[in-house]
């Protein structure tokens, strides 16, 4: 894809399934990695990998929940590279439950995870990218966000905020030449997604009710993401912003 060699992209949750595979296809492209995560062992890892692959990458320790430490994270990235083009935000978490048997805890952490730590990213990373000209921004969301899904409400309601949210920065930085996307994706096999299964309290039979919900016949792999993720990102997709777009094996047909 045009336009990502030589880029500097921070990805959060970059240590995770979808996070890590995203982080390497940026580098095999020649983009520039941060890899922001709140695990900072993985992120090391992750970044490591991509060094010895011939790759350009860091690690970064960050808890996205924490606007203050966001800030910092970030003007470390600008102060060691000079800008940020690309912004991923990917960090999530989940738990498996229904509304009635949740908790405010519960809520609290969901959407300090799902929503406010995207509001902090885009907070620390749009003065740079409005100052330069341009930048894209992707927002992984769900496809629980646009149809909805049994024990995830709060989850979901997270999610379709940052839908919400990334439709309208769209349409306030159009004029700086920002593009704001979101990548839904489906069930897809990562560590999240095993931890989800747990909370169900028989997680094979979750597992076979959505492979059985989606027409490509099997659960997604963190390698299906990155492809859609790349190109809202690169130049190909320049004249491309505010639009949602599931990779999901079909689960979802949205219009």
């Amino acid at each position: 894809m045009r336009g990502l060699k030589d880029k500097v992209a921070i990805v959060t949750g970059g240590g995770g399934g979808i996070g890590g595979a995203t982080c390497r296809s940026f580098a095999e492209a020649g983009t520039i990695v941060a890899v922001f995560d709140i695990d900072g062992a993985a992120a090391e890892r992750v970044a490591s990998a991509i060094v010895a692959a011939g790759g350009a990458a860091i690690g970064v320790a960050c808890d996205i929940t924490d606007h203050e430490i966001v800030a910092k994270a970030v003007a470390g990235v600008e102060t060691r590279y000079g800008r940020i083009d690309i912004l991923v935000n990917n960090a999530g978490w989940d738990v498996f439950r229904l509304f009635k048997d949740s908790t405010p805890a519960e809520w609290q952490k969901l959407i300090s995870i799902n929503l406010i730590g995207a509001l902090n990213m885009h907070h620390a990373v749009l003065p740079g990218m409005i100052a330069r000209g341009g930048g894209r921004i992707v927002n992984i969301a769900s496809d629980a966000a646009r149809v909805g899904s049994s024990g995830e409400a709060v989850y979901a309601a997270c999610k379709a905020g940052l839908v919400g949210f990334s439709k309208t920065l769209a349409r306030e930085h159009a004029r700086h030449r920002i593009n704001v996307n979101v990548v839904c994706p489906g069930a897809t096999h990562t560590a999240l997604f095993e931890g989800f299964k747990q909370g169900a309290g028989n997680p094979e039979k979750l597992e076979e009710a959505f492979r059985r919900a989606i027409p490509m016949g099997r659960i997604g792999e963190p390698e299906d993401l990155p492809g859609a993720i790349l190109f809202f990102s690169s130049d190909d997709a320049a004249f491309i912003t505010g639009q949602v777009i599931s990779v999901s094996g079909g689960l979802t047909m949205a219009g």
